[in-house]
C-alpha cells in the first residue's frame, strides 16, 4: 500500500455510504436551519447611527460615507488591512484570499446592496500613516484586477470602526434611510468566511481545507496553513514551494493559525 493509498477513507458498497451519508445530512439540515434562525435574529438587531458625513477617499478625491450607498438602501464595506510603503507580494493575504472571491456585484446590485472595500491604511502591527493612502492601495486593487469601488477610509478610521480593532479586517453593514447612515452589524475574523466561497466547497470534499487546526482523520493532508501566492496574486496550484510565493514570518504564520480557529 503507498502512501497515497493510506490517507482515503474506508471503502464500502453504495448502500453503506448512502446510510452514512444520510446520518451527516440530519446533522447538515439541523446545521442549516440553525443558521436560518441566526440570520433571522441578525435581522432583529438594532442599529446604530453613524455620521453620514464621514470622508472616504475614491477615484475623484474625498467623498462621504454616505456616497459610497452608490444611490442604494445598503452598504456592504470590507475593511481591509493594509502595509504602507510595502509591495503587492507583501499585502495581507487574508484580505486577499477572500477580496478576490466577491467579483461578480450584480445579484447584490438586484436586492439593493452595494459592496465596497474600505482600505484602512495600516494594520494592527503597522500605523504610521501614509503619505498617499487611497493611491497607495488602489494600485493593489489594479494589479489584482478587482474592479469592485475601493475608498481609503483611513481619514475617518477610527470613528468608523470605534470600539473595535483598528487595523484588523471587519465586515460591516450599512443601511441608509434618506441622508441617514446606520450600522445594522459587523463581524471579523473567520466572520469574513462569508465572502470566501472556496472554503465552502473545500468543506464539502474528503480532505476539506487541508489545514493543521481541522480535525482530520489521521494522515489526512494537511499541508495548507498559510494563504499562498505569487508575487501578491493568490497561486493557482497552491504550492508553497513554487517559484515567487512569498516567505511569510513564523510570528506571521502562528497569527494566521491563530485567527483561522477562531
Amino acid at each position: 500500500m503507498t502512501s497515497e493509498s493510506a490517507n482515503l477513507p474506508a471503502a464500502v458498497d453504495r448502500a453503506a455510504f448512502q446510510a452514512e451519508l444520510d446520518t451527516l445530512r440530519v446533522r447538515e439540515k439541523a446545521h442549516t436551519r440553525e443558521g436560518d434562525a441566526i440570520a433571522a435574529a441578525r435581522r432583529r438587531l438594532p442599529m446604530v447611527e453613524v455620521d453620514a458625513s464621514l470622508e472616504l477617499t475614491g477615484p475623484d478625491g474625498p467623498v462621504t460615507l454616505l456616497d459610497a450607498f452608490e444611490g442604494r438602501r445598503q452598504l456592504i464595506a470590507y475593511y481591509f488591512m493594509w502595509w504602507p510603503g510595502h509591495p503587492a507580494a507583501d499585502q495581507c493575504e487574508g484580505c486577499t484570499w477572500v477580496t478576490t472571491q466577491v467579483r461578480e456585484l450584480s445579484y447584490l446590485h438586484s436586492r439593493d446592496i452595494t459592496f465596497a472595500v474600505f482600505c484602512q491604511g495600516r494594520n494592527v502591527t503597522y500605523d504610521t500613516p501614509p503619505a498617499h493612502p487611497y493611491d497607495e492601495s488602489v494600485r493593489y486593487r489594479d494589479f489584482m484586477g478587482w474592479d469592485m469601488p475601493w475608498y481609503s477610509a483611513h481619514a475617518s478610521l477610527d470613528t468608523l470602526l470605534a470600539g473595535r480593532e483598528i487595523g484588523l479586517f471587519h465586515l460591516v453593514c450599512y443601511l441608509r434611510d434618506g441622508d441617514r447612515v446606520f450600522e445594522t452589524y459587523w463581524t471579523t475574523r473567520r466572520g469574513a468566511e462569508a465572502m470566501d466561497n472556496n472554503y465552502a466547497l473545500m468543506d464539502l470534499t474528503v480532505y476539506g481545507r487541508q489545514e493543521p487546526w481541522e480535525d482530520s482523520p489521521p494522515g489526512w493532508p494537511q499541508g495548507y496553513g498559510d494563504y499562498t501566492r505569487i508575487n501578491g496574486r493568490p497561486s493557482p496550484s497552491g504550492r508553497g514551494s513554487r517559484p515567487g510565493a512569498p516567505m511569510i514570518s513564523p510570528a506571521r504564520r502562528r497569527y494566521i493559525r491563530k485567527e483561522a480557529a477562531t
